[in-house]
């Protein structure tokens, strides 16, 4: 509308029913705009919200083993990083050394070693194995990120539905094929011509 008076833009914003928004205070002179403030907030509001739903944040999940673990016990820390993992998030690995156990590096090492190869298929190694006083850490990153997962796991449910869909339609033309119909087999087709339904003796009149 190019430069007016403020009195005018404020007649003109009560006209039109609008509210009178300054949109840019150090421009000069300063930008103003006609708008549904109200609305203007509410769809603000709305796409934050949108936002903050689809944003993700990966987690550094800890997971810690003793240099002497039992077979048993490392199965089940292996298996909670795989889970953290599957779900994006990184894996902190971490082996407490006690007493003499920190002359022992390198059986840290081999430890930590055989942990990446067993998550290898879900994880790669971001930070090799380092040893910190009485600990030994090393980090896991996910292969897949938290959006690449929900993703996947979107496109997996859809093709679920699509596959119980299939199912139903072909459970459906495998009955209609299979009705039986209740038609006599010796049925004669109808036909338009009263005459055809006389008895015998008077179609000859």
């Amino acid at each position: 509308m190019g430069i007016v008076r403020i009195e005018d833009a404020q007649r003109l914003a009560s006209e039109a029913d609008l509210d009178l928004v300054e949109v840019a205070p150090r421009s000069k002179p300063p930008v103003c705009k006609l708008m549904d403030f109200g609305k203007w907030k509410y769809e603000a509001a709305v796409k934050a919200r949108e936002s903050r739903k689809n944003q993700t944040t990966t987690v550094l999940k800890e997971v810690r083993f003793r240099l002497k673990i039992d077979e048993h016990d490392y199965e089940t820390k292996v298996g909670n990083a795989r889970r953290f993992l599957t779900a994006g998030d990184k894996v902190k690995a971490i082996i407490q050394f006690r007493g003499r156990e920190q002359q022992r590096p390198e059986m840290g090492v081999r430890l930590l070693r055989r942990f990446a190869s067993d998550v290898e298929d879900l994880g790669s190694v971001e930070s090799t194995p380092r040893q910190d006083g009485r600990h030994m850490v090393m980090v896991v990153g996910p292969l897949k990120t938290k959006a690449e997962n929900k993703k996947q796991q979107a496109a997996e449910a859809s093709d679920k539905d699509d596959a119980e869909k299939g199912k139903g339609e072909s459970r459906r033309t495998r009955k209609n094929k299979e009705r039986v119909s209740t038609e006599p087999k010796d049925a004669k087709p109808l036909s338009n011509s009263m005459a055809d339904y006389l008895p015998d003796e008077l179609k000859d009149l």
